[in-house]
């Protein structure tokens, strides 16, 4: 049985994965849901201080503590930044990346440079308030950007989600054991809908061809809980 780690995306917290985590945990599996700082409930530690690096420290150090190897890290969205330097500073822990509908950023890359328009519409409907740049600020309806349709889901949702921190988004990733990195195997699980917006063909060269898609929204831990937990399940047995 291999631990599973699955990092959540911006505005969330490990509260999004429960229902996958559940079906996981049933098949014996270790399951952890980390919330990044300043996020989920762990609001009340939002700061200037907080960006791309702390959150990517936020996770190695979850690794080390919890003394987890062989992991299968999963990252959501913008978590797809962040296991990306989780890989990188604690690569001998890892035994698979998963990209989950994320960010697949090369060295160098900000998620501003990854999805630009995306982030900078979000930016546009952002605030300071301490000092601190925040978006993503939950509205009366927030699920047009995460692509939740059902009623029930979207109020389960709406008193979790939490603004976000623009330092995070605007932060360039920096790699620093690259060659290793690159070497742990990886899949991406995608919606259908952001294929066409993908380089597919550089995936599947990248993922031995392990680019499967679900037909659904972004939120698609959420969405579609039993789908996405038969994939990850499928992971632990490649």
């Amino acid at each position: 049985m291999k631990p599973y780690v699955l990092v959540h995306g911006g505005g969330h917290g490990g509260w999004c994965y429960q229902r996958v985590a559940r079906i996981i945990r049933s098949k014996g599996h270790e399951v952890y849901t980390p919330t990044l700082t300043g996020l989920g409930e762990r609001e009340h530690l939002l700061s200037p201080a907080i960006d791309l690096d702390l959150h990517i420290t936020d996770v190695v150090k979850g690794l080390e503590f919890e003394d987890l190897r062989d992991v299968i890290l999963v990252g959501h969205s913008y978590g797809g930044m962040v296991i990306s330097g989780v890989a990188d500073r604690a690569t001998s822990r890892i035994g698979h990346i998963v990209y989950l509908d994320a960010a697949n950023p090369k060295n160098g890359q900000s998620l501003v440079d990854v999805a630009g328009p995306m982030m900078m519409a979000a930016r546009s409907k952002g605030r300071v308030v301490n000092g601190i740049e925040l978006v993503l600020y939950p509205g009366t309806d927030p699920m047009s950007f995460y692509g939740v349709t059902d009623p029930e889901q979207i109020e389960w949702m709406k008193p979790k989600l939490t603004p976000h921190p623009w330092k995070c988004f605007e932060q360039k990733l920096v790699l620093r054991n690259e060659p290793a990195m690159r070497a742990i195997p990886e899949t991406h699980i995608v919606c259908t809908s952001t294929l066409p917006g993908r380089d597919v063909a550089a995936l599947k060269a990248s993922s031995q061809g392990r680019v499967w898609d679900i037909d659904t929204g972004h939120d698609l831990m959420i969405s579609e809980p039993e789908a996405v937990a038969d994939l990850l399940l499928r992971v632990a047995s490649l």
